[in-house]
This record gives structure tokens, C-alpha cells and sequence, in this order.
């Protein structure tokens, strides 16, 4: 099993830039792939960035160039550098995890979110 807190979210002025935190516990030997998801108002939740086992990342286009995903395996964190912000970032960010050893038994885990609110 896997518990992940999100921290790092708060106000910032569009252009600014925030740098979110993702702290893993329990089984995260087992964890292949991590990941931010957002939500913001009236939307469904949409996968913002992506980095699997073999450190390949993947982004939204929306975020793409701005946005990095990073890890830190000795203090079981990853991490979500966001840069040139935009009001339309405004969110609620979510930080996911997909584990298990087994591949018919992996499933995925969800942090309770951090809003993150772009605004002048």
C-alpha cells in the first residue's frame, strides 16, 4: 500500500512560479509510475505530468515548457516545478502513483490535493 501527501500549493501572481511536493510512504518499491493530475472548477481532472520506472516524462500540451517533474528516491518525493504560471493553472493538483509487484494486481493511489490559485 501506498499513502502520498501533497504540499507546496498556495497563491502566486501569473508569470510566478510554485514548486509542488509529493511525499511517498509504505510499499514505494513498488511504485512504477507517479504523476501530477489537476482539477479546476467545472473540469474533469486531467494528467498535467507523467515520469515511469525508466525516467521518461510526459506533460500536457498546455504545460509543456513550463511545467518539470522530478524525483528524489532517497526521500520517496517527486516533485512538480512550475514555471511562467498562467490563471488558467489554477487548480487543484493531485499527485498519483501507480504501484504494485505484480502486474495484474497494480493499482492506483491518490493524494488528497493542494490548490494551487494563479491570480493578480
Amino acid at each position: 500500500q501506498v499513502q502520498l501527501v501533497e504540499s507546496g500549493g498556495g497563491l502566486v501572481q501569473p508569470g510566478g512560479s510554485l514548486r509542488l511536493s509529493c511525499a511517498a510512504s509504505g510499499s514505494t518499491s513498488s511504485i512504477v509510475t507517479m504523476g501530477w493530475y489537476r482539477q479546476a472548477p467545472g473540469k474533469q481532472r486531467e494528467l498535467v505530468a507523467q515520469i515511469t520506472s525508466d525516467g521518461s516524462t510526459n506533460y500536457v500540451d498546455s504545460v509543456t515548457g513550463r511545467f518539470t517533474i522530478s524525483g528524489d528516491n532517497a526521500k520517496n518525493t517527486v516533485y512538480l516545478q512550475m514555471n511562467s504560471l498562467k490563471a488558467e493553472d489554477t487548480a487543484v493538483y493531485y499527485c498519483h502513483a501507480y504501484a504494485g509487484v505484480m502486474v495484474v494486481s497494480r493499482v492506483g493511489y491518490w493524494g488528497k490535493g493542494t490548490l494551487v490559485t494563479v491570480s493578480s
